[in-house]
């Protein structure tokens, strides 16, 4: 089972398409705004190609970790990397995968299990280092709440393209 890197790429666009939803001033971007200390005046002086562009490649490295993280098939390889004869046709190693692979390997392959597992990855994983910078910030609930849940989202649609279309 390959990487696949038409999905991987795909995925990466998640954070942008969901950022203009969610930070849009309709839903929770004033809400933000404020909880950040940011002003509509600070933010023109950003230079968005690069923002984007950033967020984008972060993205990437999202999508390529979060792979391994809900496609759980891929650990076979992982397991068996060092066993003699690994990655040569029609030896015993590589027989086993194969067999393996065509009775397990469309197991938990479906969009429900990679939002679960995504969704696990955002609550365990992003939101203690969004929440402990902002303890350090001074940040109040409210901004950990919105970046938090802005992530989560984010891993829970990411995961789920991934598991099913991965």
């Amino acid at each position: 089972m390959a990487l696949n890197f038409v999905v991987i790429l795909l995925t990466a666009l998640v954070p942008l398409l969901t950022g203009f939803i969610w930070f849009n001033p309709k839903v929770f971007g004033t809400a933000w705004m404020k909880a950040a200390g940011v002003t509509p005046e600070s933010g023109k002086g950003s230079n968005m190609v690069l923002v984007f562009g950033l967020t984008y490649l972060f993205g990437l490295m999202l999508s390529a970790i979060l792979y391994s993280v809900v496609v759980h098939q891929n650990h076979i390889y992982s397991i068996l990397l060092d066993t003699p004869g690994f990655g040569q046709e029609g030896s015993e190693v590589m027989n086993y995968i194969e067999d393996f692979m065509g009775k397990y390997g469309d197991n938990y392959r479906t969009f429900k299990h990679g939002a679960l597992h995504g969704t696990i990855a955002g609550v365990f994983l992003v939101m203690p280092c969004i929440a402990v910078n902002a303890l350090f910030e001074m940040k109040g609930f409210k901004y950990i709440a919105i970046n938090s849940g802005f992530w989560i989202l984010n891993l829970l649609i990411m995961g789920g393209i991934i598991c099913q279309f991965g």
